[in-house]
């Protein structure tokens, strides 16, 4: 099977899209880039080779995917060195809701929750590869 999918990019709507977007760039570390003359008024948030689109809900609440569906994170980024960004999340007074272990899937990773209430995950796979 060819390889056609390269990269995904998270889509976060958020009731007030500059306040979250200030926290990405002073909490989390995120580059911040303004296109809010748009027709699609967003924020795009840069950080490594990962990317955050925010759009704006009209004034709605976020509600994350745990209080909808009973559990799930918001989104998911693969990383490497996960003790070293822990450390400078924690630094930056960023919410760790769980903090790094591995879990019973295979994956070591931690959780942090983002001034919208969302639970973002990263981790990467440990151990045996599952296959697709």
């Amino acid at each position: 099977m060819k390889n056609l999918l390269l990269e995904s990019h998270c889509i976060f709507p958020t009731s007030d899209i500059i306040k979250t977007a200030y926290f990405y760039e002073q909490k989390m570390g995120f580059k911040v880039v303004q296109y809010l003359d748009a027709n699609e008024p967003h924020i795009c948030l840069y950080r490594d080779t990962t990317e955050i689109i925010l759009t704006k809900t009209n004034g709605q609440k976020v509600i994350p995917n745990r209080e909808l569906y009973g559990y799930g994170y918001d989104a998911y980024f693969i990383t490497k060195n996960q003790e070293e960004l822990q450390k400078e999340l924690i630094n930056s007074n960023v919410k760790i809701v769980r903090s790094l272990d591995n879990t019973d899937y295979n994956n070591k990773e931690f959780v942090v929750e983002d001034i919208d209430g969302r639970w973002i995950a990263f981790g990467i796979k440990v151990g045996k590869k599952d296959k697709i």
